[in-house]
């Protein structure tokens, strides 16, 4: 039996492919590893003994950088962004079912801020805020800003959602004789349940890690990534690969526990169906 030959593009994209897992992999593999030199260690290679000693360094007080209360900002205000974010998300999807005056003006209002420089929106809000004499917050002209960020996206995955949900089956609940929030309720709301996780875990993400748009509106108490690189000009331990690996780890946890949820619900939807 011969095997078919591969052809000149398969080589090309895997060879793009490798470098692309590279890049992506090989500096959080680098920071992984450095997270585990020893007590005398260095921010570079080769390790100098294998040790914990960094990330119970962690949780000591620094000299340099609040790592507890920042992750707490980030959090936090991760949580914020992702519940407005689900909710506004899902009630554009269903408004935007329907045509409406001025639905091409909102929408390409809400997706324009994907094209604007982060940079520029994050000065901008921190202007505003301070002429009309308000002063920045993290909860406050942050939380705006990420909103910029997050929205956009979740209303483009519930525009796409809702593209494919085919209006039969609410018929059929109309049919037989349920209401609209029943609908809504018992109907739709199961089956674009995990494309609500999604979108929460976009504007989780999209929040928890965004530097250029908190950069001037986080007032005086920084969030994480701000915290992170302000301890990238003043920290020459490898604590700093420590928090990184555990920042990483959280991340990753986040990831996973949506896929989880999203897969419980996938299969708890095909029992019904």
């Amino acid at each position: 039996m011969h095997r078919e030959k591969r052809s000149l593009e398969f080589y090309v994209l895997a060879i793009f492919f490798t470098i692309f897992v590279l890049f992506l992999y090989g500096p959080l593999s680098a920071i992984l590893i450095l997270s585990f030199q020893g007590p005398d260690g260095g921010l570079t290679f080769p390790l100098n003994g294998v040790s914990l000693h960094w990330f119970a360094n962690l949780f000591e007080k620094q000299a340099v950088g609040d790592f507890g209360a920042s992750f707490q900002r980030s959090f936090v205000l991760g949580l914020m962004v992702m519940l407005v974010t689900v909710v506004v998300s899902l009630l554009a999807g269903l408004a935007f079912r329907r045509r409406f005056r001025g639905a091409t003006f909102l929408f390409y209002a809400t997706v324009a801020s994907l094209v604007v420089p982060s940079i520029i929106i994050s000065l901008g809000i921190g202007v505003v805020f301070q002429q009309g004499g308000l002063q920045p917050a993290w909860y406050s002209s942050a939380f705006g800003a990420h909103l910029t960020w997050t929205l956009p996206f979740g209303v483009l995955i519930m525009f796409a959602v809702f593209n494919r949900f085919s209006p039969a089956y609410e018929e059929a609940a109309r049919d037989l004789g349920a209401s609209s929030w029943q609908t809504f309720r018992h109907v739709v709301l199961p089956m674009i349940a995990p494309s609500l996780i999604g979108v929460g875990l976009f504007g989780f993400t999209l929040s928890y890690d965004e530097f250029a748009r908190t950069l001037m509106t986080s007032g005086t108490y920084n969030t994480l990534p701000l915290e992170i690189y302000g301890m990238t000009t003043n920290v020459t331990t490898p604590v700093l690969y420590a928090l990184g690996t555990v920042t990483t780890v959280f991340s990753f946890t986040i990831i996973l526990a949506a896929l989880g949820i999203m897969t419980m619900l996938g299969r708890q939807q095909a029992k019904k169906s």
